[in-house]
């Protein structure tokens, strides 16, 4: 079944590239707009042979992996004091609703304001979208937690702590996985836009230059790149989600299945 579905995924994505090539030669967009497939993947090669272009892939990948890390810990940190602590979920609750729906890109004009170009104003923007994935992953992971297993853990006498590693992690993983997954796809994002508006180093600041350059074949190179990326780092949180649980239930019945 997998070897079908990757056979099926490899016929669309030829399907699509056939498709990139077929539609400006026949001259139904510009190629001046869109150019065809083989001209993107020519200016790919160029990009690859361009010691530049992985010098920005790597600022790239330093902001995203730092954002996250910072968002991940923060984010399991704040969502387990608030579930544990009497009364402080209830507290922070507005906070929290009031909070979470601000777009990350509506920072932007603070972050440049503290922080200019530097990397960490991405950091800033990164954080801040990626945090709020874990968060409210890990405070509904808690809610999830059993009362009876939190009860019979108190009559035996478990502390607080002792309380969080045996009953409330292992229930809230499986969020707290999740949560990570979403949020690894959110700091790619933020990270290429923030470079992309704000001009730090990185892919981002890459594409606004060619697009300004009217470099298109570039352009479009470069942001096939981000695609890419994408999706090594969805595959990526999948796989680390499945080893992280593979005592669990779901990812036993995916393997079986």
């Amino acid at each position: 079944m997998r070897g079908g579905n990757v056979a099926l995924g490899a016929a669309g994505l030829a399907a699509f590239l056939a498709l990139g090539e077929a539609v400006p030669r026949l001259g139904l967009v510009k190629e001046a707009y869109f150019p065809p497939t083989s001209r993107i993947f020519g200016a790919l090669g160029d990009e690859l042979a361009d010691s530049a272009f992985w010098l920005a892939l790597g600022d790239t990948l330093t902001g995203w992996a730092l954002g996250l890390a910072i968002a991940v810990g923060a984010g399991v940190v704040a969502g387990v004091v608030v579930s544990v602590v009497p009364h402080l979920r209830e507290a922070t609750a507005s906070t929290i609703e009031f909070l979470r729906p601000i777009p990350s890109v509506a920072l932007i004009p603070l972050a440049v304001l503290l922080y200019g170009t530097e990397l960490r104003s991405v950091l800033l923007l990164v954080v801040y979208a990626a945090f709020w994935q874990v968060l409210i992953q890990v405070l509904y992971g808690i809610q999830d937690v059993d009362p009876v297993a939190e009860e019979t853990a108190r009559s035996y006498g478990l502390g607080p702590w002792a309380r969080v590693r045996y009953v409330l992690w292992p229930t809230a993983l499986p969020y707290v996985m999740t949560g990570v997954r979403l949020a690894a796809a959110v700091a790619l994002i933020l990270t290429i836009t923030a470079e992309l508006v704000i001009g730090a180093p990185g892919l981002g600041a890459r594409i606004a230059v060619a697009q300004t350059s009217q470099a298109v074949p570039e352009m479009y190179a470069l942001i096939v790149v981000t695609g890419v990326l994408g999706l090594i780092v969805n595959v990526g949180a999948r796989t680390v989600e499945r080893s992280a649980l593979a005592w669990h239930q779901s990812v036993r019945g995916e393997v079986a299945v």
